[in-house]
């Protein structure tokens, strides 16, 4: 919590909330130009002064970590290095300040990059079959589930009601449990069998949902609950889905299915019942699919959501990455600054989990910034859609602050310090000059090409000007 970050922070809130210096430094003890230093990083911030903050403000510790305006700063720092927009080099301190001050200007220099990445992929013949140029609904969509640190606690009570009228239902029984609602409450009968092309199809006019025989156990049981939050929890979506004002169809689309998956998930997954049972068995993701009857996966994703004020877990990340390096599901609770517009770290070990498919993989990593994260991974396979067609394979990762290690049963008997591994964001954002798993230099700092020296690392570059 000591991180200069929290200066930062500090001032957005206090904006956020219409409060001047003077207003919330009266209300912590302290005087007006105490608190400006405070928000300008100049002064560290006490164990006291801490509690004060999160009483005056109306938020817990977790929300004073900084995670939105370090993400803000990296996203920045990616824009203004891509070699195509031909500007001189911004120093660090200018990005952060940026990130800082003005937090609306640079989300909207980010919304600004994106929307010319598009049209400079229309320009090169990459342009979309209709010939209009939008913003990708896929990054809007992230964008929305980032900005409400995925959370949603108008879904968790909506979950919660339903599960109240479902009885005490053990795990096991579940999935029976909401097969029998849907059939007496909506007349919809469940059935299992081969399906062309799809795991899921709901008929409303036959009130008929069929599920594709190859899901397992766990799959079928949270297409099903995805299928009553779709019946029951539409207006409590819609609710959280309007303020967003999504710029197109699709993106209120993909936001609408994400919200509903979410929804699934606190039922099959209540949140207090989940949170007893993750601090019980310190994290053990196999230990609570196995107890909850879900997916390594929907296990994960739940413990990414645990962030209820007064009730929170550890903070998580979590990401869910194909062997070709795309990211399509990514969410940051724990503050890890993911790269918005480039790949990840090749040292990571999010890449070589693929190469032990199904067994856990730990890492500790640490950033450039000092910042370090306990890191876990593991493949999951979904089924293939015919004989000689690989099954789609993914890897599944998460992570929290290496502060939190303590709590999370992946770090007995890890030396943390000396088990630590130097990672970066991306190798264009990533100034460690030994790494011998770069792909290429980093674009603040100048080529040293010398032909009489071959060094270890494949690229070597000069200090880059402060």
């Amino acid at each position: 919590m000591a991180r200069p970050l929290i200066g930062r922070t500090v001032r957005r809130l206090r904006l956020e909330r219409g409060l001047t210096q003077q207003a919330l430094a009266a209300s912590l003890g302290i005087s007006a130009s105490y608190l400006n230093l405070i928000e300008h990083d100049q002064r560290a911030v006490t164990a006291s002064l801490l509690i004060k903050l999160t009483e005056a403000l109306g938020v817990d510790l977790a929300a004073l970590s900084g995670s939105a305006e370090r993400q803000l700063e990296v996203g920045l720092r990616e824009v203004l290095t891509d070699p195509m927009l031909g500007v001189e080099e911004v120093p660090e301190g200018e990005v952060a300040a940026a990130a800082a001050s003005a937090p609306n200007l640079a989300r909207a220099v980010l919304a600004l990059y994106r929307a010319w990445r598009v049209a400079r992929e229309d320009a090169s013949g990459i342009a979309l079959p209709s010939g209009r140029r939008m913003l990708l609904p896929t990054e809007e969509a992230r964008d929305f589930f980032h900005e409400h640190a995925n959370h949603f606690p108008a879904l968790e009570a909506a979950a919660e009601a339903i599960g109240r009228e479902l009885g005490t239902v053990a795990p096991a029984e579940l999935n029976h449990a909401v097969a029998e609602r849907l059939r007496r409450r909506h007349g919809l009968t469940v059935t299992v069998g081969p399906l062309d092309g799809a795991l899921r199809r709901y008929d409303p006019a036959a009130r008929h949902l069929a599920l594709n025989e190859t899901l397992p156990r766990e799959s079928r049981g949270f297409h099903m609950a995805f299928q009553l939050m779709l019946l029951e929890a539409r207006d409590a979506v819609e609710a959280v889905l309007a303020p967003a004002a999504p710029s197109s169809a699709e993106a209120a689309a993909l936001i609408r299915i994400g919200l509903l998956n979410y929804a699934a998930g606190a039922l099959l997954m209540p949140y207090d019942a989940y949170l007893s049972a993750a601090r019980a068995l310190r994290h053990d993701v196999e230990a609570l699919a196995a107890r909850f009857g879900v997916s390594f996966e929907q296990a994960c994703h739940r413990l990414s959501t645990l962030q209820r004020e007064g009730a929170r877990g550890v903070p998580f990340f979590f990401l869910r990455v194909d062997p070709a390096g795309n990211v399509d599901k990514r969410f940051s609770a724990a503050g890890f600054p993911f790269a918005r517009f480039g790949g990840s770290c090749p040292k990571w070990i999010v890449h070589h989990a693929f190469a032990t498919p199904g067994t856990l993989r730990v890492q500790v990593a640490t950033l450039p910034d000092g910042a370090g994260f306990l890191c876990f991974a593991r493949t999951v396979h979904g089924p293939a859609p015919r004989w000689g067609e690989p099954p789609p394979v993914h890897v599944v990762a998460m992570g929290c602050d290496i502060a939190r290690a303590a709590e999370v049963v992946y770090a007995d008997g890890l030396d943390l310090a000396r088990a630590a591994v130097g990672i970066g964001l991306s190798c264009r954002l990533c100034d460690r000059p030994d790494c011998r798993s770069r792909a290429f230099p980093p674009l603040e700092h100048r080529l040293a090409l010398d032909p009489a020296i071959e060094g270890a690392a494949p690229w070597r570059f000069e200090a880059k000007r402060r």
